[in-house]
């Protein structure tokens, strides 16, 4: 098997969250928990932009292991032969080491508690949002005025 032919068989994937990088590798086969529901990713997969729910990452790496990163959220980009998940929190574990993926588990949903419900962002989201409904009422009304 040349080395083109194997690289065509695995794809790149980059998991990073706002601490740190935590899995950077070459896998056969992932699965992502998307916002809509669990993702299977190959090589080749179509591109894609979507968020992630809290749950489980499974990677299947080209040498028959798996590894299991917990994220909280973040988003999820696919590319033909790359995959970058940018998580909020983010913990990765063995599949392995049973005691280790409980860990991984716990650290993630204590970090996921810890987190504000309500950042800035969203906050800023929100006002921008309710501005916006209020000038389009106000130019519904004016619309209105100017008929009668």
């Amino acid at each position: 098997m040349t080395a083109h032919t194997h690289e065509s068989l695995t794809l790149t994937l980059n998991v990073v969250s706002a601490e740190a990088e935590i899995y950077s590798g070459k896998a056969t086969k992932i699965s992502v928990p998307a916002q809509m529901g669990e993702i299977g990713i190959m090589p080749r997969h179509t591109p894609l932009l979507t968020y992630l729910r809290a749950g489980e990452v499974r990677v299947h790496t080209s040498d028959g292991k798996q590894v299991l990163i917990y994220v909280s959220g973040g988003l999820l980009e696919i590319q033909p032969q790359i995959v970058t998940i940018l998580a909020d929190t983010a913990t990765r574990a063995a599949s392995t080491d049973k005691a280790a993926a409980d860990e991984a588990r716990r650290l993630t949903e204590e970090a996921m508690s810890k987190l504000e419900r309500f950042g800035s962002l969203d906050i800023a989201h929100a006002e921008l949002m309710a501005a916006i409904a209020e000038l389009s009422e106000l130019q519904r009304l004016h619309k209105r005025k100017t008929r009668w």
